[in-house]
């Protein structure tokens, strides 16, 4: 199933940054929480490939998750690209029409999509 991503936190304005991939069944509130995992950057960047280069070394990427299509292309400034920042409290996810809210502990149900 297809988890569309949101950024639009800290006064952004409404931008699809990603779709996360979860295969199989899963309660929506666990996919949401898988969603979060792989939308925020721990020990690396999530928006980038399995691999990235800082400061003219390359580093394995353990952030990285081939069931994550970034939709949002990257920023490059002064010649560096740029991750996108991490998934945080008044982002967003929607599934199957379902706008579902990042709060400080978990998610809440923000509206629901008039053709569902």
């Amino acid at each position: 199933m297809k988890y569309e991503v949101y950024h639009n936190a800290f006064g952004d304005k409404d931008v699809h940054v990603a779709n996360v991939e979860i295969a199989g069944y899963v309660p929506v509130m666990k996919a949401l929480e898988e969603c979060f995992r792989k939308t925020n950057n721990i020990e690396g960047s999530w928006s980038k490939g399995p691999t990235f280069d800082f400061k003219g070394e390359t580093f394995d990427n353990s952030d990285y998750s081939e069931n994550v299509e970034v939709v949002k292309p990257l920023v490059v400034k002064d010649g560096v690209e740029w991750g996108h920042r991490s998934t945080s409290v008044g982002d967003y996810v929607i599934v199957d029409g379902v706008k579902y809210k990042c709060d400080m502990v978990g998610w809440t149900v923000e509206e629901v999509a008039a053709w569902v």
